[in-house]
């Protein structure tokens, strides 16, 4: 049986990008390539698709060193032809005229001809990307209009999970708790305004002030409780300024006196009941009261935390998490695969942190962790996320 053709989809616009790097390299080293031949596509940073490029295969972490797509003499641009659906992927071959620069050029150059060769026949897309510009049903928008099968959640869902303020208010509607805040704009902010907006919601410290459109706790800051109004307004112009570097639109949330479980979500084929792993939670290695899971915890320091699946927790509670992310999943109208990051409170109260369409599938990332724990290994996991959209 000749092997299904998948386009693998890394790096990207966003933050992320290198975190899709790494995680493309952990993808492409468990795909099954019996069953699938990979076709690895990677986004530059200012948006430009290539392909044989440096081989994602070779990323790690361990040179502390983040990878990042870049043009190489080898590699060549990726066009599209929406009109053309699983057919509309193709190579351009670019050359000077009158040049001896052999290097890659841009496609728009008037100075260049090109000819395009057909990428073949594309039977499905892993879009491999995490944060704005391919996690947040822009890509998604992409391959519909194109009709190819993708994996992952749909525009919506990618769209409302993207946005954490949308995602509070999709659970909210569906009666399952987040935890409270406000929204602010951080184009148009004053520090008064933001603290009277707090006093108002009622909202204890401390705080978290984070961008609602990023992942990877990127602009990410924690505010505690001054003892002056000043230094209060301060703290809090400066961790909106932080988040604002990242998204305009800046969460202020409460902090939340629980544990952070995470449990990871499967819904292969559309329409089936989704699948919850046993939950698991990132374990601080080195704690200390000012403390959180920031981004050099989750992927530049593997001595700064480890993942234990399942959590120490009761059975009851490990089961109340995997029912509140099974309906979670489902009322944003989830597909394929989420992460739902979830606070679990000394009284047993499950509350949901947000959901991440497109989990790290980082060597020490907890999605694939979670599974594998479940009794489904990575490259189990990623045949069934493929062979759930194939038609």
């Amino acid at each position: 049986m000749a092997k299904k053709r998948v386009v693998v989809l890394y790096g990207g616009r966003a933050d992320e990008h290198s975190i899709s790097c790494i995680s493309t390299a952990g993808v492409l080293g468990a795909m099954d390539t019996e069953r699938f031949e990979p076709i690895p596509v990677g986004i530059t940073k200012d948006g430009k698709w290539i392909i044989n490029g440096e081989d994602p295969r070779g990323w790690n972490l361990d040179g502390g060193e983040l990878p990042t797509v870049k043009i190489t003499p080898g590699s060549r641009p990726v066009m599209i032809d929406p009109s053309r659906g699983q057919d509309g992927f193709f190579i351009g071959e670019t050359r000077h005229i009158n040049s001896a620069d052999s290097g890659f050029v841009s496609m728009s150059d008037p100075e260049m001809h090109h000819a395009l060769t057909s990428l073949g026949h594309v039977d499905a897309v892993l879009p491999v990307l995490h944060g704005p510009y391919g996690e947040d049903g822009t890509v998604q928008g992409l391959l519909e209009m194109m009709g190819v099968p993708y994996v992952g959640c749909g525009v919506f869902a990618s769209a409302a999970c993207m946005d954490k303020h949308y995602t509070k208010v999709v659970l909210g509607a569906a009666g399952i708790p987040t935890a409270p805040g406000v929204t602010v704009d951080a184009r148009n902010f004053t520090a008064a305004d933001v603290l009277a907006k707090i006093e108002d919601a009622g909202l204890t410290y401390p705080l978290f002030i984070k961008p609602s459109r990023a992942g990877s706790s990127f602009g990410v800051t924690k505010v505690e409780k001054a003892d002056d109004r000043e230094t209060q307004q301060d703290r809090l112009a400066a961790a909106i300024a932080t988040a604002g570097e990242h998204d305009w639109k800046v969460l202020v949330e409460q902090g939340i006196d629980g544990r952070e479980i995470e449990c990871a979500v499967l819904c292969p084929k559309a329409g089936d009941e989704p699948e919850a792993s046993w939950p698991g939670e990132i374990v601080l290695d080195h704690q200390n009261d000012d403390q959180f899971y920031d981004f050099d915890s989750k992927y530049m320091d593997a001595s700064a935390s480890h993942v234990e699946v399942p959590a120490n927790l009761p059975v009851s509670v490990l089961e109340d998490v995997r029912d509140v992310a099974r309906r979670a999943f489902k009322a944003v109208d989830g597909a394929g695969l989420s992460r739902v990051d979830t606070f679990v409170t000394p009284d047993g109260t499950v509350m949901v942190n947000e959901i991440n369409t497109m989990p790290g599938f980082t060597p020490i990332s907890m999605y694939p962790k979670a599974w594998d724990a479940t009794g489904v290994s990575y490259t189990e996991l990623i045949t069934r996320l493929i062979e759930g959209v194939l038609r």
